[in-house]
């Protein structure tokens, strides 16, 4: 338990120093979504690109590991599906507060996840927390919109947007470059792969510092039910399932872990820009998500030590 609160530790303060450098330094919303632009196209395809490249794959589970996660996220909105009428008859729950519940519940991020599989494992962390970027990516990137358009937007979904954002999601495409250059990597030039590193191993302390920034500390005086229903779904269910799925397919140690790691994680921060942008409940959804990270700094060290 010492050698993940170790790790967890200088994650956090990462996350702290944000919401510092938010409020006393950068104030101005448009630079940090700069950064995050510049983060998401450029800083992140280089760390998962020079990652994935030198992985040595032939050791990693890739098939139980993705497999695990992609069946984690198909129960998890399973799950909300089930949730929906209920919640709507006991709690008021509309439209486009269930895409804000969904999108809590279902998606991860990947700015805290990669940071803590590295500082665990090394690039070996790094490595199996991409695999499960590709395998949770494509689906997330679907059922979030599919259900934003379904219940916050009139008419019926356009497929062709959604396999459009799919398709040309920077993050699958650059896990797909680096395995594609897996096996020819020893011929690459030493030089590209510094440059590579550069930007990547920066990308991690960035992304951190923008979890941070896109806290809304004021939401925490006004708690929501659905906030903390969707909180348990995420931080305390989810995490059970993986364990669940993962257990029954045999993985175990830092295959396990890492798991936990990635299922764990607060929902991405990025959710609330999609709410915004396509009629959710963007309120609900920054409550979720400062709740999530706030509280993560508990679950995530105790799902973790469960299985340690």
């Amino acid at each position: 338990m010492s050698v993940v609160l170790g790790a967890l530790f200088p994650i956090f303060l990462l996350i702290i120093l944000g919401l510092v450098l938010r409020h006393w330094l950068i104030a101005e919303d448009a630079h940090w979504v700069g950064l995050e632009r510049l983060l998401y196209y450029v800083m992140f395809p280089a760390l998962l690109v020079g990652t994935m490249a030198r992985a040595d794959l032939t050791n990693v589970p890739v098939v139980a590991v993705g497999g695990t996660l992609f069946a984690s996220v198909l129960l998890m909105a399973g799950i909300c599906f089930l949730l929906r009428p209920l919640l709507a008859r006991h709690l008021g729950l509309d439209g486009p507060a269930f895409t804000s519940l969904f999108q809590g519940a279902t998606r991860w991020q990947v700015f805290v996840a990669l940071p803590l599989a590295g500082n665990l494992f090394g690039d070996v962390g790094l490595a199996l927390a991409s695999v499960a970027l590709v395998a949770m990516t494509p689906v997330l990137n679907v059922l979030c919109v599919s259900v934003l358009v379904r219940y916050a937007s009139p008419g019926a979904p356009d497929w062709r947007d959604v396999l459009s954002g799919v398709v040309q999601n920077p993050l699958i495409w650059s896990c797909a470059i680096g395995i594609a250059l897996n096996p020819v990597s020893g011929s690459i030039p030493q030089p590209l792969f510094v440059f590579v590193d550069a930007l990547g191993r920066s990308s991690l302390a960035l992304g951190l510092l923008i979890v941070g920034a896109g806290l809304r500390l004021a939401e925490l005086a006004r708690p929501n039910v659905l906030v903390f229903i969707t909180c348990a779904l995420k931080l305390v269910m989810m995490p059970a399932i993986a364990i669940m799925i993962a257990r029954g397919a045999g993985l175990a140690g830092a295959n396990l872990m890492i798991i936990v790691c990635c299922a764990s994680v607060p929902a991405a921060s990025n959710s609330y820009i999609l709410a915004r942008q396509m009629g959710g409940d963007a309120p609900l959804m920054a409550q979720i998500l400062t709740f999530e990270t706030v509280l993560a700094a508990i679950t995530i060290p105790t799902a973790i030590g469960l299985v340690s």
